[in-house]
C-alpha cells in the first residue's frame, strides 16, 4: 500500500519508522544532520543488538563533514549493530524499517525538516513483495535501494558479538566489535581540523563584518566570486542554494527573492547575484 504524505505527516511517519523498528533501520540521505526528534526516536533503539542500523550519505567527497557532522557519526557509532556507507553521487532520500518505508524529497537534515516544502510516498509491507515476487512499488523501490547500498563504500561497521550457550537457549549478546572504521581517522585528522578551524574562524569574521552593515549596503556577488570568497566548490554552493530553497532549477524562488537574490545579465548572459552576507553561507563550513 502506498500513500502520499507531506508536511507534519511526513515528519511523523519517519519518526514512526524509527520508533517501530524491530529488525532494521535504513537511513539514506545525501546530507545528514539529525533533528532532535529523530535523534530521540533513534535513542530508544541504541542498546538493541537485534536491530541493524544502516546509514548512507553522499556528496562532498573532498570534505565529507559537509554532508555528515561528527556529532552524528559519534551518535551512530554507539549502536551495537551499525554500518555507515558513502555514495558520492547520491541524491535520493529513503527511510525504512522491516515493514515501512518513505521515499521522499527531504534530506535527513534539521533545516529541511523545519523550513522546506517536502513531500513523499509512504509504503507499507515493504518486504512482503520481495518474498512473494509481487511486482509493486514497495518491492521495486526496496530492491533498487538494496542494490545502491551494495555498491556504496563502507566507511564504518560495528557488529554484535554473541556467546554461544547451548542448543536450547539463545545466544547471549556480550558486546560489539568495530570491523571497519575510516571515519574516525577522517574526523580525528589533526591537519584536517587545523584547516577546518581556520575556515570557520575566517567565515565567522566575515559574518561579523557583514552584520555591522545595513541591508542597503550589502554587496551583490556572482557565484564565481562567492565561491572564491567562501573557499568552497561551485557544486557545494549550488547544492546549498537548492537545499535552503533559494534556487530551483537555476531560477530564483520567492524565498530567494526575499533573501535578496537578484537576477542580472552580463553580455547577454543571465546570472544570479547573491548578497555576500547571507547567514546560510556558514553552512558551507
Amino acid at each position: 500500500m502506498a500513500k502520499f504524505i507531506k508536511g507534519n505527516e511526513l515528519n511523523s511517519e519517519i519518526e514512526k519508522i524509527l520508533e517501530s523498528a524491530c529488525e532494521s533501520i535504513i537511513l539514506i540521505s545525501p546530507y545528514i544532520k539529525l533533528h532532535d526528534k529523530y535523534k530521540y526516536a533513534l535513542q530508544t533503539k541504541i542498546n538493541d543488538d537485534n536491530i541493524k542500523l544502516t546509514v548512507m550519505f553522499g556528496k562532498n567527497k573532498e570534505d565529507m563533514s559537509k554532508s555528515m557532522k561528527q556529532e552524528d557519526f559519534d551518535f551512530f557509532k554507539q549502536f551495537p549493530n551499525v554500518e555507515i556507507l558513502y555514495q558520492n553521487n547520491l541524491h535520493a532520500k529513503y527511510y525504512a524499517n522491516e515493514s515501512k518505508a518513505v521515499l521522499t524529497s527531504m534530506n535527513l537534515y534539521d533545516f529541511s525538516q523545519n523550513n522546506n516544502i517536502e513531500a513523499g510516498i509512504l509504503m507499507e509491507n515493504t518486504f512482503k513483495g520481495m518474498f512473494t515476487g509481487d511486482n509493486n512499488l514497495e518491492s521495486d523501490s526496496w530492491e533498487y535501494f538494496n542494490n545502491v547500498l551494495d555498491q556504496a563504500e563502507k566507511l564504518y561497521e560495528r557488529v554484535p558479538v554473541y556467546e554461544k550457550k547451548n542448543f536450547i537457549s539463545s545466544n547471549k549478546y556480550v558486546g560489539s566489535e568495530v570491523d571497519i572504521d575510516k571515519l574516525s581517522d577522517f574526523f580525528g585528522n589533526k591537519e584536517y581540523k587545523k584547516v577546518y578551524k581556520k575556515r570557520v574562524e575566517t567565515n565567522k569574521l566575515k559574518s561579523t563584518n557583514s552584520n555591522t552593515q545595513s541591508k542597503v549596503s550589502r554587496t551583490l556577488l556572482s557565484t564565481s566570486k562567492l565561491i572564491i570568497e567562501l573557499n568552497c566548490t561551485k557544486a557545494n554552493f549550488d547544492n546549498l542554494m537548492e537545499e535552503v530553497g533559494y534556487v530551483d532549477n537555476k531560477n530564483i524562488t520567492p524565498k530567494g527573492k526575499d533573501a535578496g537574490l537578484v537576477q542580472k545579465s552580463f553580455r547577454g548572459k543571465d546570472y544570479i547575484a547573491y548578497p555576500n552576507n547571507l547567514e546560510v553561507f556558514n553552512k558551507l563550513n
